[in-house]
């Protein structure tokens, strides 16, 4: 099945998770008769309370046959080593922007991090329905982000669309006041690049999030950039970003691998490769 693996990106505030929430309901995450809470991503005790996202979260829609892979990030500042350290799962990022404040501190911080790794962006002038939106000008100020930023040529040409995703549309102009996802669906699948893994190498894995679980141990959350896995299989843990990293696989610790996991909607679906 083809996979898009993307983040989606913002200053605090700007809609995000409200907008994975649309995203769930018109994929199909949800029953129609299903009792959903808003906010679903932020499970977090301390989310909820501040109503913000601090942890970054990992779930996945499918449309047209294809797996969208979805990282929300968190938007505020306090929390930008999280966003840095996802963005090196993701092939491309959904930017986010409020069409009345336009792009924002945080706004700058999230995209550098993605320029820089040469990430493609899909912009999302999102909140079009407030009285207050400045659409046209929103837009000028993004491509002006860019380019301040010294994004590619390629990185300048990145698609606009513009929605309410509260209301749960969106729309290649500023005009448009009703109707659904699709547009979105489509430029995430059409914009960004499958992710190129060579499936008979040696299996390597870029983890990004750790768990725990007191039943299974250690849970590594990540992409697989190269080969396959399979339960039982035993791996090397290398650590590549402390002091003293190793460079030699003999130093690395071992493991077995005893479960695997896919992300489906918002949940961990038990798989045996």
């Amino acid at each position: 099945m083809p996979i898009r693996n993307i983040a989606i990106i913002a200053h605090v505030d700007h809609g995000k998770t409200t907008l994975v929430d649309q995203m769930f309901r018109q994929a199909g995450v949800f029953r129609d008769n299903q009792q959903v809470q808003e906010r679903v991503l932020d499970s977090n005790p301390l989310e909820r309370e501040r109503g913000i996202t601090i942890l970054a979260k990992n779930t996945a829609v499918y449309w047209n046959e294809v797996k969208i892979n979805i990282v929300d990030t968190p938007g505020h500042a306090d929390f930008g080593g999280e966003v840095e350290r996802i963005l090196r799962m993701v092939d491309g990022v959904v930017l986010l922007v409020d069409a009345a404040e336009g792009p924002m501190p945080q706004t700058r911080f999230v995209t550098r991090k993605a320029l820089e790794l040469e990430l493609l962006s899909l912009v999302v002038i999102n909140k079009i329905d407030r009285a207050d939106a400045r659409p046209a000008e929103v837009h000028d100020e993004v491509l002006e982000l860019f380019m301040d930023l010294e994004a590619t040529e390629r990185q300048l040409d990145s698609p606009f669309l513009y929605a309410a995703g509260r209301d749960g549309w969106a729309g290649d102009t500023p005009e448009l006041s009703e109707g659904d996802l699709r547009p979105l669906f489509d430029g995430i699948v059409s914009h960004f690049p499958e992710p190129e893994v060579d499936p008979t190498g040696p299996f390597q894995m870029l983890v990004s999030t750790l768990d725990h679980s007191s039943y299974l141990g250690r849970i590594a959350i990540g992409r697989i950039e190269r080969g396959q896995v399979c339960v039982g299989q035993r791996v090397a843990l290398l650590d590549f970003g402390s002091p003293g990293m190793v460079d030699d696989v003999t130093e690395a610790e071992e493991a077995r691998v005893v479960k695997l996991y896919t992300f489906s909607g918002l949940e961990r679906i038990e798989v045996e490769e």
